[in-house]
């Protein structure tokens, strides 16, 4: 058996390639259809790890989500982390395969090309349909030769294409006509169909546009898909929940997360938008912060860069004041070790030498070449503090990070893992939290409970308020996608596509 498929492109980054892949995953697995997503090569900063250890995007896990299958690493083969604005840590097969800037990797492009096909033809050989997915745009002519993502990746998986194009910034029959006009007559060959998304307001005034974009492009308009408030998991710093940045009217919580530049799984606080009593706002500098209930250090892929923006920026500073103030921090991962003493960094992991870190937890965080990725289950041990209801409920997530965290005596045990290692500290008062474990308030539970715990502290009571798991709203969220896309795309083109592509080449 070899699967049939089909690949979704963009006129540029975040023009919806990954929403359209993962609705089309639920739809065929709907269908009935064995369906899984792919990208040859993928740059975020949220990444994730799998039953067995390996670290891929979080884009091609929400569409796995959507197809109803196990993440696997050979969805996304080739994972770029960047690590400063030239350089990137490149993720092959799951691994760390080196460091390297820009012009290195551009220069190493085609050395990856075996591992993506070796992936794709095994995930090829398990399924029906590989819905593929490309990145940023396929019409950058600079990049075009060493390109392993986009047009080659449709060539050499004999794929037909679907581009799509984000209404809602404007210009878009310009960047589709343009985008198609940029390729060359057998790139063009590919692609199938075109597709509007984000599109606000009445379709008729739009149609005479469409008419003419097909007239122009010879290429069939499959689909406008109009904008709509789904909640999936956000893959990039380009995300809009991360431009939020003033607290919502009528919350009860103000919940502040530093937008530190190099910030990664972001999507550790995504279930608190679930909650009305709840504003999650993301700050970049002191005038934004405020004074809110909870300010969470979150995940980075370069701690001590992060740290030395902090303290520019004079957002140390200002966490350090409200802290005096009895407000809450916690930490998670990357923000985990910023609350320490100081890090250490003798082989140059990040930055290289060693740092004063912000100071609230009495612990020194060393980094280590190796990188550690598991995913691990545990319990909250906290017998005093503001989160003390919280002492031996369970947790479970994964850890990805390389450091090794060692408490003073002062550092008290907060996430403890079954197999009795502390993976997490708090200080003495129970104001500040640290814990590696990605995932931690994804137990709706959890969650809950700790919000409630804030609202008691204030004097407030929101009662109890029953949350579908997240495994359930999950699912809820995918089946909206797939009946918008079912809705709005012309469906019976597409099946047609996958069926006849191959006759047609």
């Amino acid at each position: 058996m070899s699967a049939k498929s089909i690949m979704i492109m963009g006129t540029m980054s975040s023009a919806g390639k990954s929403f359209v892949t993962a609705g089309l995953c639920r739809i065929f697995h709907q269908d009935g259809y064995q369906t899984v997503p792919f990208k040859a090569q993928n740059m975020a900063l949220n990444s994730y790890v799998t039953q067995d250890g390996l670290e891929m995007g979080r884009a091609q896990v929400m569409q796995a989500e959507a197809a109803e299958v196990e993440p696997d690493v050979r969805m996304n083969p080739i994972l770029l982390k960047p690590t400063s604005n030239c350089n990137s840590q490149v993720i092959v097969n799951g691994e760390i395969y080196g460091m390297m800037d820009a012009v290195t990797y551009y220069q190493k492009k085609k050395e990856m090309i075996p591992y993506i096909m070796k992936a794709y033809d095994s995930l090829a050989k398990e399924n029906d349909i590989i819905v593929l997915e490309g990145a940023g745009s396929p019409a950058e002519i600079n990049l075009k030769n060493e390109d392993i993502v986009n047009m080659r990746m449709a060539k050499m998986s004999n794929s037909p294409v679907l581009l799509v194009g984000d209404i809602d910034r404007g210009g878009v029959f310009a960047s589709l006509y343009g985008t198609i006009m940029l390729m060359d007559e057998e790139e063009r060959h590919h692609i199938q169909g075109i597709l509007i998304n984000k599109f606000r307001g009445d379709i008729s005034i739009l149609e005479p546009g469409l008419k003419m974009l097909e007239e122009l492009t010879k290429i069939p308009v499959l689909g406008v898909i109009p904008y709509a408030k789904i909640d999936l998991d956000d893959e990039d710093s380009v995300a809009e929940r991360l431009l939020k940045n003033k607290k919502s009217q009528g919350a009860k919580l103000d919940f502040a997360v530093i937008r530190v530049p190099r910030i990664s799984n972001f999507t550790d606080f995504k279930v608190f938008d679930r909650f009305s009593a709840v504003s999650v706002r993301y700050v970049e500098n002191v005038c934004e912060l405020g004074e809110p209930d909870v300010i969470f250090l979150p995940g980075t892929k370069n701690t001590m860069a992060d740290l030395k923006w902090m303290r520019q920026n004079g957002l140390e500073d200002a966490i350090y004041k409200q802290h005096e103030k009895g407000i809450m921090i916690f930490g998670i991962c990357g923000g985990f070790q910023l609350l320490g003493e100081k890090l250490f960094d003798p082989d140059g992991v990040e930055e290289g030498g060693e740092m004063r870190g912000i100071g609230l937890l009495e612990t020194e965080t060393i980094f280590l070449p190796q990188k550690r990725r598991t995913r691990v289950c545990g319990e909250i041990c906290c017998k005093t503090g503001i989160l003390r209801e919280m002492q031996k409920k369970q947790v479970s997530g994964y850890e990805i990070h390389m450091g090794k965290t060692i408490p003073g005596k002062k550092a008290l045990p907060f996430t403890v893992l079954d197999s009795g290692e502390a993976n997490g500290y708090m200080n003495e008062n129970g104001t500040v939290y640290g814990t590696y474990l990605h995932g931690f308030f994804d137990n709706e539970y959890t969650a809950q409970l700790f919000v409630q715990l804030l609202l008691k502290r204030k004097g407030m009571d929101f009662g109890f308020l029953k949350m579908d798991s997240m495994e359930e709203y999950k699912a809820e969220q995918y089946n909206k996608l797939a009946m918008l896309i079912r809705e709005n795309v012309d469906m019976k083109k597409i099946y047609q596509i996958l069926q006849q592509w191959e006759k047609n080449v």
